[in-house]
């Protein structure tokens, strides 16, 4: 079989990458076509060096790697010049434009949705969440959005199948291109994340990425106020701004390391998660590990984190909302092998076992229509 792979970008390292790892093991070194490729990744993800890449003519745009939302309309265009023609199957890995990647009629197109074009269907929040967009840029983009929505909604439809990674991104499928979908969550490396045996410490754990959207600062304020020991670990454009605010109970580590990170969450009293995610990776690492999670009541967390049993959910994107949590939590008394049995069913092992299933079923389907249109045909033939 044919395989061919589609990913947005790849000018950096985040969940979608995860994702997009996670599916170049399902076959022996798949092409993936991309709008643009940063090398300079391979430096933390060595594996990137491995693939084979192939990019648009984007690649060539000058401070497209740093700069890659300057470049938004050329996207459509990108992906639609990509051939795909020799392919069998098509999975793109989209939470941008690359579902709009025009495949034939014999090709089996399956799309594994991080969330439908942000940037289109909900403007005034994407401009939110990315820190705000420049007046230059807003007065561009906005009289072009009619446009955009207008090919996704098409582009949706050159999709055989799509497979979204929550309930809330499922929702947004049927609302914005009126298609079903299949939940299949994405995976969680359950084997490095794991228990630690020994009981937690003293403090609460945050980070990430230090953006906008991530509500870091939520949990700065609110642990300030508190006094209660917070460790951020990470870096961003927010670092400045959260040290300002930041007490001195609260501790800002930087980057970190893999087995950094799993000490962190294996150490700590509970995992703060205050923004709105489609899905959320770092919740699920930290109850891998046995820890429980205080969460934004959004987006994934309806999916990772169940209230009451493996954390707890605040209901108000603010600072007294979570601080209520918090002293919730510490009224509670949480079971950390029911926190690590819940992570379990999100494991690499199952998104693959999942995804390789529907991916059979779904080519037994395609083959079976295939050779159904063209019988009248051999039957008609001398």
């Amino acid at each position: 079989m044919s395989v061919a792979i589609v990913h947005d970008w790849l000018n950096q390292v985040g969940g979608a990458e995860n994702v997009l790892e996670a599916l170049t093991q399902f076959w022996p070194r798949p092409p993936i076509y991309t709008s643009i490729y940063w090398s300079a990744l391979a430096r933390q993800r060595p594996a990137f060096a491995t693939w084979d890449i192939h990019t648009s003519f984007m690649q060539r745009l000058p401070g497209v790697f740093t700069h890659h939302q300057t470049y938004l309309p050329l996207y459509p265009l990108a992906f639609e010049q990509f051939d795909l023609s020799r392919y069998e199957l098509v999975v793109s890995n989209k939470s941008g434009f690359c579902h709009g990647v025009i495949t034939g009629p014999e090709t089996l197109h399956l799309c594994y949705c991080l969330t439908p074009t942000r940037f289109i269907w909900n403007f005034d929040s994407y401009a939110q969440r990315e820190g705000g967009l420049s007046r230059l840029a807003n007065l561009a983009l906005r009289p072009m959005l009619s446009y955009f929505r207008l090919w996704d909604r098409l582009a949706a439809d050159r999709v055989d199948h799509f497979i979204a990674i929550s309930r809330a991104v499922q929702r947004r499928l049927e609302k914005y291109y009126g298609r079903a979908s299949t939940i299949i969550y994405p995976p969680v490396d359950t084997e490095r994340f794991v228990p630690s045996g020994r009981p937690p410490g003293d403090y609460y754990l945050a980070g990430g990425r230090l953006i906008p959207y991530k509500r870091v600062d939520l949990a700065v304020r609110a642990f300030t106020q508190l006094g209660l020991p917070l460790l951020v670990y990470g870096e961003g454009r927010d670092l400045d701004s959260l040290r300002a605010i930041a007490g001195p109970n609260v501790t800002f580590l930087g980057r970190v390391s893999w087995a950094r990170l799993v000490e962190l969450f294996q150490n700590c009293r509970a995992f703060i998660f205050p923004g709105l995610e489609d899905f959320g990776i770092a919740p699920l690492e930290a109850q891998a590990c046995g820890r429980p999670v205080i969460a934004f009541a959004g987006g994934g967390s309806f999916d990772t984190v169940v209230d009451g049993e493996t954390g707890i959910l605040f209901s108000e994107p603010r600072v007294e909302s979570l601080q209520a949590a918090v002293r919730r939590f510490e009224s509670l008394t949480l079971d950390p092998d029911q926190i690590r049995r819940h992570a379990e069913r999100f494991s690499a092992a199952r998104f693959r076992r999942d995804m390789e299933t529907i991916i059979a079923q779904k080519l037994d389907a395609h083959r079976a229509a295939l050779r159904q249109a063209t019988r009248p045909l051999r039957d008609a033939a001398p």
